[in-house]
């Protein structure tokens, strides 16, 4: 098969779901046979059987989670060294870069050796930074990142999406030629993530009582990913199911969204865990009766919904076309960032025994059938394929 360099400009590995998403793919491509090496920043974890190669060690810098950051203008100055110095050692047949830095870093590096560059892209740069607060939509730093992403995407051979709303995006707002883009969906290890797990032992570890429903949700903890619309649906929902609690698994901002669900007088009705570790989000996810999923980005994909599909999760999100991709008929939707309308998704299934029995069949069918990562891993070497 190949060799690869994947170039991942973040704290891999982190435990939120990009880091996910790189890390299955790997697994996935190494499992088909091919060579990897990942260059990656200097903080994040390492993981057994992954060949990590890291940027010199800054002790001031050592956040985790996703957005933003001026750090990142020298440390990526830093991946760019320590990727060319892989690139010249290892000689790869593929340059496979992560975000829109990682493809910058990767046409840089692929150099007079003209190595094809891949392009994993998992959603608009200027979106994301302008969600996060970082620059205004309708001012003029969002109008220059916007055309840095456009000419960002005519420097690689190829650009993977993972939701046919980031082609559409690609094609009317960066001008891009569809006939470079490809879809690759997010997957999961259905052998791993599965319901009718033992979890007695977790749940009594959580405090959480035996005749309680629970509400999972499992993700970065920022406005991004609606959390605080989630916290607000939760009175709404408490009104009407006595029995209803909500385990909320992720991290950062823990003491923040503490504080509001005391000021919103829910605390007694919500644990949160903090950051739990990829390899028991499995089991974690097994304690649920139903999922959620508020995140308002209308172009990234949404990761953990194919984690809650092969836990049997009927799972309540926003409307918007990547979540209809990824659920189709088996999501329970909600009106875009109305927690009103999102509180009444929970009450539905809640109350609605047999339609949640039969969601929990049907979306563990659905992961099973459409979204294993060893079908991800074949899609993209057939993306090398045509660019070598």
């Amino acid at each position: 098969m190949y060799k690869i360099t994947t170039i991942a400009p973040t704290p891999f590995f982190a435990d939120r779901g990009a880091h996910v998403r790189i890390l299955e793919e790997v697994k996935a491509l190494t499992a088909l046979g091919n060579e990897i090496s990942i260059c990656t920043y200097h903080n994040g974890r390492n993981l057994p059987n992954l060949d990590i190669h890291r940027i010199p060690n800054i002790p001031w810098y050592n956040k985790l989670d996703a957005g933003p950051s001026y750090h990142m203008f020298y440390l990526d100055l830093l991946l760019v060294l320590k990727s060319l110095m892989l690139v010249h050692t290892t000689r790869p047949d593929i340059i496979h870069a992560h975000l829109h830095e990682g493809a910058l870093i990767g046409k840089f590096c692929s150099g007079v050796e003209n190595i094809p560059v891949v392009f994993d892209l998992q959603g608009s740069f200027s979106d994301e930074i302008s969600a996060h607060g970082f620059i205004k939509r309708d001012g003029i730093p969002y109008k220059i990142s916007h055309r840095f992403e456009e000419f960002l995407c005519t420097l690689t051979d190829a650009i993977i999406v993972s939701s046919a709303k980031m082609v559409s995006v690609l094609k009317e707002e960066f001008n891009v030629d569809g006939g470079k883009i490809f879809v690759v969906e997010d997957g999961v290890d259905t052998d791993i993530f599965k319901p009718n797990i033992d979890i007695s032992n977790l749940r009594k570890s959580l405090d959480i009582p035996l005749n309680k429903k629970i509400i999972v949700f499992l993700g970065l903890l920022n406005e991004y990913q609606g959390v605080d619309y989630l916290l607000k649906s939760i009175p709404l929902v408490l009104e009407e199911i006595k029995d209803a609690h909500f385990l909320i698994m992720g991290y950062p901002n823990v003491e923040k969204y503490k504080e509001m669900a005391k000021k919103l007088g829910i605390y007694d009705f919500v644990t949160f865990t903090g950051k739990i570790d990829y390899n028991r989000a499995h089991e974690y996810l097994a304690l649920g009766y139903i999922s959620v999923s508020p995140k308002i980005s209308e172009t990234e994909s949404n990761g953990k919904l194919y984690l809650y599909m092969a836990s049997g999760l009927p799972t309540i999100v926003f409307n918007n076309q990547v979540n209809k991709s990824i659920l189709g008929k088996l999501g329970v939707y909600a009106k875009s960032k109305d927690y009103v309308s999102f509180a009444n998704g929970i009450i539905k299934l809640l109350e609605d025994e047999e339609l949640t029995k039969r969601l929990s069949t049907k979306v563990r069918e659905k992961a099973v059938e459409d979204y294993s990562w060893r079908h991800v891993g074949g899609k993209i070497v057939n993306i090398y394929n045509k660019v070598l």
